[in-house]
C-alpha cells in the first residue's frame, strides 16, 4: 500500500512539474509586476494571447491599453478601458477636466507626465509629501535561496487633497527607475470613486474608475482583473500580513543590496504593513459608501444583481494564514491554530451579524501538520528554484474578501437587506466559506431589472420560496433558515455553527483530519491560483496534487467531498 501510495505521488509530482513548467513562464513573464496591467478577461486568461507576453524582464511594463507602446506618444496622457475601448485614444482637455483626482490635478492638467516614481513624488505638493507612508512587500523577501530572483514592490500611500489617503503609487523597488511599472489609484473626491492609472514607456493612461469595474463589458479586464469591484487591493490583509514587510516579519536586505542607498527605502522610512491594513480598509469602506449612496438615491436599485453577488459569489478573496513560521515549526510545538475563515466566513457571520459563537478555533496538531506536508510534497516553486516545506506563515488559504463583506456591512446597515436575510443567505453552505458550489445558485433568484430598494429583499424572498425547493437545494437550505423567527434565528444559526466547529476541531486532532484540511486548502488555493489575482508563483505553497485531481468541498460534518463537474 505505501509503494504504491508513493508510486502515485511521485507520478503526481511529475505531471504537475511537467504541466506547471510551461504555464509558469507564461504568467511569470506577464504578472511578475502585477496582475492589473494586463488587458484580458478573467475566463480567458489561461487561452488568450497577447503580444505583451513576450516580454521577460521581471517588472517590465505589460502593454493593457490596446495599443503597442510605439503607437503611444512621450508626455500624453491617454484613454482605454479595457473590454469597452477597442484602442487607446488621447485625453481630451474636456475628459481631463472632469477629473478631479491628485494626479490629474497635480500632474496632468500642467502638462505634466513623471516618467519615475522619483519624479511623482517630488512633484507632489509639500503636505503629500510629509503624509506620505511606503509599504514593501516580496514573495521571496523572507528567505533566499540559489536560483530564486526576488522581486520587491512598493506602495506609497499620500494625504494630497483630502484629510484622509487619496493618493497610492505602486512600482517596483528594484531596477531602473523607468523600466519598471508604475501605477496609480487615486481618490477623485468629487466624483467619489478610484481612477487608475499606469505609466506606459513615456505615455500614460487612464485605465477607467470604479464604476467601470462593475460594468459589463469591462468587469474582470485590464486593472479590473484585480480590481475586481473597484477599490484598492491588499490580498493579505491581515495579520501576520504573508509576505509583507510588518512587525510579524521584515524583508531583509544583503549590505550590498542598492535597495539600502535608495533615498525611498532607507532605514527608517519602510513603514510596516500592518499601517497599510488600515488606510486599505479605510479605502474600501470610502467607496463602498460612496458605491451605496450613489445606487440608493433614487427609488429602485439598478442593478440588484451588481450588489448580491458580494453576498452570494466570491468576487474575489483575501489570503489567511497562521501566525506562525513554517520553518520553526516541531513536532513536539502546540497546534497549530488555522485561521478561522477557513471554516466560515466568521468576519460576515459573526462579527458583522453578530452571531454569539463559543466554540474555540480548531488547530492541527503540530506532528499531523508536519507529516501531512511531506505527505502531500508541499513546496515552493518559481522557475527553476524548488524548495520544500511551506510559505513563510503556514497554512496559506483563501478566505472571504473584506470588500465583499463590507458590501454586506453596509447593506444591512442602511436597510437595504436586513440581518436577518443576509445571515440566512450566508448559512446556505456556510462550510465552505470560499468558492462555494451551492450559494451562488441563489443568484438566479436576484432581480435582473431594476427594483424597488423597499422590496428587494421581499422579491428575492418570495423567488426563492416559489421555486422548486428540493432537498438539499440552495433554497430548500434558504428556506430552512427563513423559517426560525426573528426572535431566535441568531441563537439557532450560532448554535449550528458551534455544532460543526465541534465536529471540525475533533477530527482535525486525527492524522486523517489534518490530511482532509491540508487538501482542502491545496484545492482552495488551486482555485485562488485560476484567477488573475495570482500573480506570483510564490505567494502561496503547491503540493503534488495533479493538476486535474478534482476540487474539494467541506461538509457540515466536518469531513470533504470531491465536486463533481455539476458543483463547479
Amino acid at each position: 500500500m505505501q509503494a504504491g501510495f508513493e508510486r502515485e505521488v511521485m507520478r503526481g509530482r511529475q505531471i504537475v512539474e511537467r504541466t506547471a513548467m510551461s504555464q509558469e513562464r507564461r504568467y511569470r513573464q506577464v504578472r511578475q509586476a502585477t496582475a492589473w496591467t494586463e488587458a484580458t478577461a478573467t475566463n480567458n486568461r489561461a487561452s488568450k494571447e497577447t503580444a505583451s507576453e513576450v516580454l521577460a524582464e521581471p517588472g517590465a511594463p505589460v502593454d493593457g491599453c490596446g495599443a503597442g507602446p510605439d503607437v503611444l506618444k512621450p508626455k500624453r496622457l491617454y484613454a482605454r478601458v479595457a473590454g469597452r475601448d477597442s484602442a487607446a485614444r488621447l485625453l481630451s482637455d474636456e475628459d481631463l477636466a472632469e477629473l478631479e483626482d491628485p494626479m490629474a490635478a497635480v500632474f496632468f492638467r500642467n502638462k505634466v507626465f513623471p516618467l519615475t516614481v522619483q519624479d511623482l513624488l517630488a512633484a507632489l505638493p509639500a503636505n503629500a509629501t510629509e503624509s506620505r507612508r511606503v509599504y514593501l512587500v516580496s514573495e521571496a523577501g523572507q528567505f533566499s535561496a540559489p536560483g530564486l530572483q526576488r522581486v520587491v514592490r512598493s506602495v506609497f500611500t499620500m494625504r494630497v487633497f483630502t484629510r484622509d489617503v487619496d493618493l497610492l503609487v505602486a512600482t517596483q523597488a528594484t531596477g531602473e527607475p523607468e523600466d519598471v511599472f508604475l501605477q496609480v489609484a487615486a481618490w477623485d473626491d468629487k466624483a467619489r470613486h478610484f481612477n487608475f492609472y499606469i505609466r506606459l514607456q513615456h505615455a500614460w493612461v487612464w485605465a477607467g474608475n470604479s464604476w467601470d469595474s462593475l460594468e459589463p463589458g469591462s468587469r474582470g479586464m485590464g486593472c479590473f482583473d484585480s480590481h475586481v469591484n473597484g477599490s484598492v487591493v491588499m490580498k493579505e490583509l491581515k495579520v501576520p500580513w504573508l509576505n509583507w514587510h510588518s512587525q510579524r516579519a521584515k524583508i531583509h536586505f544583503e549590505p550590498q543590496d542598492p535597495i539600502r542607498s535608495d533615498p525611498l527605502y532607507k532605514q527608517g522610512h519602510v513603514d510596516q504593513a500592518e499601517g497599510l491594513e488600515l488606510t486599505v480598509k479605510d479605502l474600501v469602506r470610502r467607496w463602498t459608501e460612496a458605491r451605496l449612496a450613489k445606487v440608493t438615491s433614487s427609488n429602485d436599485i439598478e442593478h440588484p444583481r451588481h450588489l448580491l453577488r458580494q453576498l452570494l459569489t466570491t468576487t474575489t478573496v483575501n489570503l489567511a494564514s497562521t501566525e506562525i513560521a513554517s520553518l520553526s515549526i516541531d513536532r513536539s510545538d502546540p497546534p497549530l491554530i488555522v485561521p478561522m475563515g477557513f471554516w466560515l466566513n466568521s468576519d460576515a457571520l459573526v462579527n458583522i451579524l453578530g452571531l454569539d459563537i463559543s466554540a474555540s478555533r480548531p488547530a492541527l496538531p503540530a506532528g499531523a501538520y508536519l507529516d501531512s506536508r511531506t505527505r502531500f510534497g508541499m513546496h515552493l516553486r518559481e522557475g527553476d528554484f524548488r524548495q520544500s516545506g511551506d510559505a513563510f506563515f503556514a497554512f496559506v488559504c483563501p478566505e472571504a474578501a473584506f470588500e465583499d463583506n463590507e458590501v454586506v456591512g453596509q447593506m444591512v446597515s442602511s436597510g437595504l437587506i436586513s440581518a436577518r436575510f443576509a445571515a440566512c443567505c450566508l448559512m446556505v453552505d456556510f462550510f465552505n466559506p470560499v468558492f462555494s458550489s451551492a450559494r451562488p445558485q441563489l443568484m438566479r433568484h436576484v432581480p435582473h431589472l431594476p427594483t424597488p430598494k423597499g422590496a428587494l429583499e421581499d422579491t428575492i424572498v418570495r423567488a426563492i420560496a416559489s421555486s422548486d425547493c428540493a432537498d438539499d437545494s440552495p433554497e430548500k437550505q434558504f428556506m430552512d433558515c427563513w423559517q426560525v423567527s426573528e426572535g431566535e434565528w441568531k441563537s439557532v444559526f450560532a448554535k449550528r455553527l458551534d455544532t460543526y466547529l465541534g465536529r471540525v476541531a475533533e477530527h482535525a486532532l486525527t492524522q486523517e483530519g489534518c490530511d482532509d484540511y491540508m487538501r482542502l486548502a491545496e484545492s482552495r488555493r488551486r482555485q485562488f491560483r485560476s484567477r488573475p489575482l495570482n500573480e506570483f508563483s510564490l505567494t502561496a505553497p503547491f503540493t503534488d496534487t495533479p493538476p486535474n485531481a478534482p476540487l474539494l468541498a467541506m461538509r457540515e460534518d466536518g469531513t470533504t467531498t470531491p465536486l463533481t463537474p455539476t458543483d463547479r
